[in-house]
């Protein structure tokens, strides 16, 4: 596949900011395991600092609902109303201020740092989509998003190449076969190559579908429903992760060539338990959907693998300068953004229906 320009370390203008970030979440110490690299890619963009109000550290009180506390919730209300409809991946919009007063009652400081930072983000969206809070909550947001919008297909998922690329990457790098398959796979005996081959098919049939639907309403009818079939949904996060993987190899090769590559990949490469793209896979891919999501360092290298702009309000990060967090900080011109909100870098919600701006 041919590979689109990156940006370069002198014009990531956050790489110093990212780097002591990352050194004070543990992605360049020495200390072994995931958490040395929790919060390890940062890199802030998005208006002035604010004062108004910081959030509690992270060894505060935490009131954030667990993700199986939301999923009990969500069963519970099916269950009441007597609904036999499909869990859903991602629920229906409602305005963003009644989610924030329904999630968000209390008023301790953190719930005072939620609502500051909901209301900041009401100024742009008016609603908002509750993601199901699992381990590819990321991943689920991220493409929820980028398939739903209103584009043509995009180039990389037209390239010839793409269907190939399991069998050609399999045979060089004989790792590989190391790949775990979602839960939803588990069991099953179907054959690595076969098996990403088919899901890459999936992710490209699937989009090119959507890109064809004239109006924003069909095609988020039609995404709604790609999101309920369990199947197919998780077939295209194992086309993702692959992708991501596909992304990594190439930017460690170039990084053991010589070559300049984003900075981000340096913080990659630089944790302990991700020093090569077989450890990526191993500690990190391998155990998305099952005992862990994407970490922040990550959610760069998930941007590359889509080729769109992840920009994400992190409404723990209210009133400093990582309220509004890009995946890449200097990305392609050519690149679609998605939006996404994050209230404490391990679940992701959707922002919806951007507010008309008005003039006197």
């Amino acid at each position: 596949m041919s590979r689109e320009t990156m940006p370069q370390p002198g014009a990531w203008l956050g790489a110093g900011r990212a780097e002591k970030l990352a050194r004070e979440a543990g992605a360049l110490s020495p200390g072994p395991g995931r958490a040395a690299a929790r919060g390890g890619g940062k890199a802030a963009a998005g208006g002035q600092p604010r004062a108004a109000v910081r959030c509690p550290a992270e060894h505060e009180e935490d009131i954030y609902r667990a993700a199986d506390e939301i999923e009990k919730e969500k069963e519970l209300l099916i269950h009441e109303r007597g609904l036999s409809e499909p869990k859903l991946s991602v629920a229906p919009e409602m305005d963003i201020m009644d989610y924030c007063k329904k999630e968000w009652r209390g008023n301790t400081q953190k719930a005072t740092c939620m609502k500051k930072g909901y209301e900041e983000v009401s100024q742009k969206f008016t609603s908002i989509r509750r993601v199901r809070g699992d381990n590819y909550c990321a991943l689920r947001a991220t493409l929820f998003q980028a398939m739903s919008q209103p584009a043509g297909l995009p180039s990389w998922l037209q390239d010839p190449e793409l269907t190939l690329l399991p069998e050609k990457l399999i045979s060089k790098y004989s790792w590989i076969k190391q790949w775990k398959l979602g839960l939803k796979f588990e069991g099953k005996s179907e054959d690595l190559v076969d098996k990403i081959k088919e899901s890459l098919t999936l992710l490209r049939k699937k989009w090119a579908g959507l890109a064809e639907l004239r109006t924003t309403e069909a095609r988020q009818i039609a995404c709604d429903e790609l999101f309920t079939n369990e199947e197919e949904e998780y077939s295209l996060y194992e086309a993702v992760k692959f992708l991501m993987l596909h992304r990594a190899i190439e930017l460690y090769d170039d990084k053991e060539k010589g070559e300049d590559v984003p900075f981000f990949s340096v913080l990659l490469f630089a944790r302990d338990t991700s020093s090569d793209p077989e450890q990526l896979l191993r500690n990190h891919l391998n155990q998305v959907g099952h005992t862990g999501g994407l970490e922040q360092i990550e959610m760069f290298l998930l941007a590359y693998a889509v080729r769109h702009t992840i920009q994400v309000y992190r409404l723990s990060k209210y009133s400093t300068e990582e309220f509004i967090t890009v995946y890449p900080t200097d990305p392609p011109r050519d690149w679609p953004v998605v939006t996404l909100i994050a209230e404490d870098d391990r679940h992701y919600n959707i922002p919806v229906r951007v507010c008309e701006e008005t003039s006197l």
